[in-house]
């Protein structure tokens, strides 16, 4: 069902998100303050509807982008909204990798799982409105780069997703 990549680098990425989302820390007030300052109100409330596991690993993605290319702001801001769909699930940990354990023993995923393993295009539905690179991102995260993305932006938005061993067209979840 899921042409996710099996490889010990894939799976490196997968240990370390996990060990991050176990217990995430909070965004702090500096960082709370960066995210109003680079989203407008509707896109702010978006991320701030996202859990806190998922606001750590946005604002930590952004910190990266703009450290690599300061002023990159409308890709940091790509970083920061890209998981917006995953707060339909309403998957905890233990949810998110049983959602995922499925997709890469290629299983359907039933119901909250299943909505998990569509986030992208959830997120890019809720998205609609905002800069084409934003909605991109976050519809095309877990597919191939659309032509409109420079490679040279995917592969920063990739880096900091955490997935620079996956810059090629593999697709991560096939769920429909």
């Amino acid at each position: 069902m899921s042409d996710h990549p099996r490889t010990p680098a894939h799976a490196l990425h997968l240990m370390r998100r996990a060990r991050g989302s176990i217990r995430p820390r909070p965004l702090s007030p500096r960082e709370e303050a960066e995210v109003a300052g680079l989203l407008d109100e509707r896109l702010a409330g978006l991320f701030w509807e996202q859990p806190v596991m998922d606001q750590r690993h946005a604002i930590d993605a952004a910190h990266l982008v703009l450290a690599r290319r300061p002023g990159a702001r409308n890709i940091a801001r790509a970083a920061l909204l890209h998981d917006v769909g995953k707060r339909h699930a309403r998957l905890g940990f233990f949810g998110r990798v049983a959602a995922t354990t499925l997709a890469l023993l290629r299983l359907p995923a039933p119901g909250r799982l299943r909505v998990y393993l569509d986030h992208a295009r959830l997120g890019a539905e809720d998205l609609t409105g905002a800069d084409e690179l934003i909605v991109g991102y976050a519809r095309h995260q877990d597919g191939s780069r659309p032509d409109f993305i420079p490679a040279g932006t995917w592969a920063l938005l990739k880096e900091a997703d955490g997935e620079k061993h996956r810059l090629a067209d593999e697709a991560q979840y096939d769920v429909g």
